[in-house]
């Protein structure tokens, strides 16, 4: 599985971003997928992660703010985040487990500055 992250950006505190994360094949089969950071200096933190069958779970630091979805018909699992925080600076990942092994893309990095 291949994943493509891209939606990160800078952004003031309180504003907000979208990241999205296309997969090489088809969500439906993909038993869970989900979004990761690495704030500067520390390691990588789960964000959220949803299900085949679209449960969400967050962090604690994101509910009430983030977002993730599905786009089934685009392959596509996105990240909404509103509410920006200077603390969400992060680079972001996008993963999916797949056949008992975890795919990783590449990073998308969000800048939450004023």
């Amino acid at each position: 599985v291949q994943l493509q992250a891209c939606g990160g950006g800078l952004v003031q505190p309180g504003g907000s971003l979208r990241l999205s994360c296309l997969a090489s094949r088809s969500i439906a089969s993909i038993t869970v997928m989900g979004w990761y950071r690495r704030p500067p200096g520390k390691q990588r933190d789960v964000v959220a992660l949803i299900t085949s069958s679209g449960s969400p779970i967050y962090a604690d630091s994101v509910k009430g703010r983030f977002t993730i979805s599905k786009e089934r018909n685009e392959d596509t699992v996105l990240l909404q985040m509103n509410s920006l925080k200077p603390e969400d600076t992060a680079v972001y990942y996008c993963g999916a487990l797949y056949n008992r092994t975890y795919y990783w893309g590449q990073g998308t990095l969000v800048t939450v500055s004023s």
